[in-house]
């Protein structure tokens, strides 16, 4: 489960955000002020941090500032000024995204996943329903638990994981693979699928993470 930390002096909007957050399957750490953030940063190690501009005390400028050289996840910006300039700064002492409020829960569910996706593509790993796909050194494992995976299997699990969520099809899963037009033909997809399927079910058997979509292709399920 990955961990977000949201500092921001709005009570209110914090128990919002966080409870929207951990129903959609993240593990949430609140903080009204940035007082404790550096303590909370190490013993929470969060994978994103969503962080308010305007705070009493130290404010999200000033504390940005001071945990991005240590803190390599994703710092997220809030606030509720429309200042260009405030915006470029934060950027440029190390945000990676910057919202205005009010902002709408979906939009903000949105940039949050496509950062971590952003993040994990970054660092090599892909992280999906328990499937964890270390790119660099080219292991697959699900809860813990390796898979072994030939290096045919590998890159075409891969390529459906950096694709998550959509349905790639068996013509552009062909090109990918071989570098070659499929020819309607050739099972040598539909087989490999098959064979990662079977390694998958022998680690986690209730795990179903790709389903076939009829005459189309294949998706990786979130």
């Amino acid at each position: 489960m990955q961990k977000i930390l949201l500092i921001d002096d709005d009570a209110s909007l914090t128990s919002l955000i966080s409870q929207f957050l951990s129903s959609n399957g993240y593990l949430v750490n609140v903080l009204n002020d940035a007082m404790a953030a550096h303590q909370t940063i190490d013993s929470f190690k969060p994978d994103l941090i969503i962080l308010d501009l305007m705070m009493p005390g130290i404010d999200g400028l000033t504390l940005c500032r001071e945990i991005r050289p240590n803190f390599h996840g994703v710092i997220m910006m809030l606030t509720a000024l429309g200042d260009d300039i405030d915006e470029v700064t934060g950027l440029e002492l190390g945000a990676d995204d910057y919202l205005c409020k009010p902002v709408k829960p979906r939009l903000l569910l949105a940039h949050i996943r496509a950062q971590l996706r952003k993040s994990s593509l970054s660092e090599g790993i892909i992280n999906s329903s328990g499937l964890l796909i270390d790119t660099r050194k080219r292991i697959v494992s699900i809860n813990g638990s390796q898979v072994e995976l030939t290096t045919a299997e590998f890159d075409l699990l891969a390529i459906l994981a950096n694709h998550k969520g959509q349905v790639i099809s068996r013509e552009d899963l062909h090109l990918k693979i071989f570098r070659l037009e499929y020819d309607g033909i050739d099972r040598s997809i539909d087989l490999r699928i098959s064979r990662i399927r079977k390694k998958l079910a022998a680690v986690a058997p209730d795990n179903q993470l790709i389903k076939t979509v009829r005459n189309t292709g294949y998706i990786l399920c979130d």
